[in-house]
């Protein structure tokens, strides 16, 4: 029984379902996380014009803007809806998914 928990537990690590986040997932978190349901899925055709074009970004000024976010730091805007949307994003999600963002 244990030997067919660990071969469970590695095959779905192996189809990325558990564990970390990397900077290859960015592109597939941001989509799953329902980023580009506002921001675009090119991450630069935003839905509102109010709504910020992510594409680009540097990596560590989004992330840190998300961290700030979640953590309530930054509280204008649009940050309400963001928040609660991040708030379930875990930090090396939202990493990946700034790197992501910097690299389009």
């Amino acid at each position: 029984m244990k030997t067919i928990a660990m071969l469970a537990g590695a095959a779905l690590l192996s189809l990325g379902f558990v564990g970390n986040a990397t900077a290859a997932d960015g592109a597939a978190l941001y989509q799953s996380k329902g980023c580009a349901a506002c921001h675009g899925a090119d991450a630069n055709t935003p839905i509102m014009p109010v709504y910020p074009k992510l594409a680009g970004q540097n990596a560590q000024y989004a992330f840190n803007q998300m961290k700030d976010i979640k953590s309530g730091a930054r509280n204008n805007g649009q940050t309400a809806v963001m928040k609660g949307i991040v708030a379930a994003i875990s930090d090396e999600d939202l990493q990946a998914i700034a790197e992501w963002l910097a690299a389009q």
